[in-house]
């Protein structure tokens, strides 16, 4: 593997801190392909694509991280300079920084700061940290901000070399270096952490079992910090799919409703195929929302450039990524933590008394911790006041025959298992006060689709998995427009319809609401 990787390594040119290579003829249909179902799809698209997607061109967050970086260095460099006396005969000579007034550097200094974004988006910097390596990255950091400091340089020759003072410039550009190097390398351990802790992963299916396929398999697999997660292969030709490897999925005609079902993030193309069978392949992708890369092969005709992004040593061409609001989802965190602390700490008195009340009105515990699917599929306990008698569980199977609602959920007017204090919790709600710990915890948010079990996940069908693409919620469309409705359908649709138009303002609506039907008791 490590050959080809050389020989695949020494095909590209870096081009402003880029590696392009040669593409195989297979691909480049593919990509053409790519590129005219992107133009359509900016003219025919109505309404947004998708909500909680990756991260992948979208760079406007980490763009205003790094412009904020550097009017940080043009205020630590201002103080540095005025805290040097001005007696000793080195600085002497610096024409003095009064010459130039507070507007003139700020525009300079902003100058600065554009020059790098526009520097650090051209080597890639505010693309996915996967597709990249920590030295390659503090080194283009370096190299972005010394080149944008001679962009500045020459602009000051060309405006008026006294306007600022050259020892300023020259701080400037040393601290923003420096804390953009630092920046980024925290944001990158920051990454690294959540991968290992399961956080900030990426499922990946592999097009191919062959030779190229098991080795990107294992290089993944050594790469558990950068958060990619392999769940199979997806057999290109019968013979794979004879071979009876236990790692084989299924077969590429199914490639999309197993990318669905396994809630896969990433395709890996790692040998070339049919080419129609590909191109279909991967507009059936994009259509999902699922990123593509392919494993580019040598010994099939080199004619169309394309960039490559290397995957720790494995060098791979991005055929398609998604857009994702990045800044707006960090904000949705933001806000999540903010209020669920502030919620656990304003009714931590309610939530004792409640506690207290469920102890004293039956036997068993004071919570019920129950199994739900979150995010992905991944399994949560999901905590709540316990409501029911303590044996509830297996009293169910008794009572199945009483269910008012259909599929998998469950549901009985007056059902005898809710305790007398359980029944006034769930009027108002409060027994689903202890979910703002989950909230916390990153488990759930506190606006999204109703947390399933798993039993209902199961009898999913593709397209209700979509609702699984973002964390559940302890609100959602479906408590506000259909709480009491029976229809399994129908809080499957709201749900869906949250993931598809979701926005903050959506979000504060729905929280709004929530308030109003809280108070007016028409809880379950």
């Amino acid at each position: 593997m490590w050959t080809v990787t050389a020989n695949l390594s020494s095909l590209g040119t870096l081009v402003a801190g880029r590696e392009i290579m040669a593409t195989p003829d297979y691909l480049q249909q593919v990509i053409v392909s790519g590129r005219k179902s992107s133009v359509k799809g900016s003219r025919d698209q109505v309404g947004p694509i998708g909500v909680f997607r990756r991260p992948s061109v979208t760079s406007l967050f980490w763009a205003s991280l790094d412009l904020m970086t550097v009017l940080l260095a043009g205020l630590l460099a201002l103080r540095v300079h005025t805290a040097i006396p001005a007696q000793l005969p080195a600085y002497s000579v610096v024409p003095s920084l009064l010459h130039a007034s507070p507007h003139t550097m700020l525009f300079y200094v902003l100058w600065y700061a554009l020059c790098i974004i526009f520097f650090s988006r051209s080597y890639g910097l505010y693309g996915p940290i996967q597709g990249r390596s920590g030295l390659h990255e503090q080194r283009m950091t370096i190299q972005g901000s010394l080149t944008a400091g001679l962009v500045l340089c020459g602009t000051l020759y060309l405006s008026n070399g006294n306007a600022v003072s050259r020892m300023v410039v020259m701080l400037t550009v040393v601290i923003s270096t420096a804390l953009l190097c630092m920046r980024r390398a925290l944001q990158r351990r920051s990454f690294y952490r959540r991968s290992l802790a399961g956080i900030e992963t990426r499922n990946v299916l592999i097009v191919g079992a062959g030779r190229v396929g098991h080795a990107l398999r294992n290089h993944l697999d050594s790469l558990q910090h950068l958060g990619f997660r392999f769940k199979g292969f997806v057999a290109l030709t019968e013979r794979e799919a004879e071979l009876g490897d236990a790692d084989v999925v299924g077969d590429v005609r199914n490639c999309l409703s197993l990318a669905r079902s396994l809630f896969v993030d990433e395709i890996f193309f790692s040998v070339p195929g049919d080419k129609k069978l590909i191109i279909s392949t991967v507009e059936e992708a994009r259509q999902a929302g699922i990123d593509v890369r392919v494993v580019p092969d040598l010994y099939d005709g080199l004619a169309w450039n394309a960039q490559v992004e290397y995957i720790g040593q494995f060098p791979t061409i991005p055929l398609h990524r998604r857009d994702f609001p990045i800044g707006a989802f960090l904000l949705k965190r933001v806000l999540d933590i903010t209020l669920s602390s502030i919620a656990l700490a304003v009714l931590s008195p309610i939530m004792l008394a409640i506690a207290i009340a469920v102890r004293l009105d039956s036997k068993g515990s004071i919570f019920y911790r129950a199994h739900r699917i979150g995010r992905k599929g991944r399994t949560f306990a999901c905590y709540k006041f316990r409501t029911m008698v303590n044996d509830a569980d297996k009293l169910k199977e008794q009572l199945a025959h009483m269910n008012e609602r259909d599929s998998v959920l469950f549901k009985i007017s007056n059902d005898p298992r809710i305790t007398r204090v359980g029944r006034r919790l769930r009027k108002y709600s409060l027994d689903e006060l202890p979910q703002f710990y989950n909230v916390l915890r990153g488990d759930m948010s506190l606006v999204g689709p109703r947390p399933p079990i798993a039993r209902e996940v199961e009898q999913y069908d593709l397209d209700h998995l979509r609702r699984l693409d973002v964390l559940p919620g302890i609100t959602g469309l479906w408590q506000v427009e259909a709480r009491q409705d029976p229809s399994f359908d129908s809080y499957i649709s709201l749900d869906t319809a949250y993931v598809e138009n979701w926005s903050l303002w959506l979000d504060m609506k729905i929280l709004a609401r929530t308030l109003g039907v809280v108070f007016a008791g028409t809880g379950s």
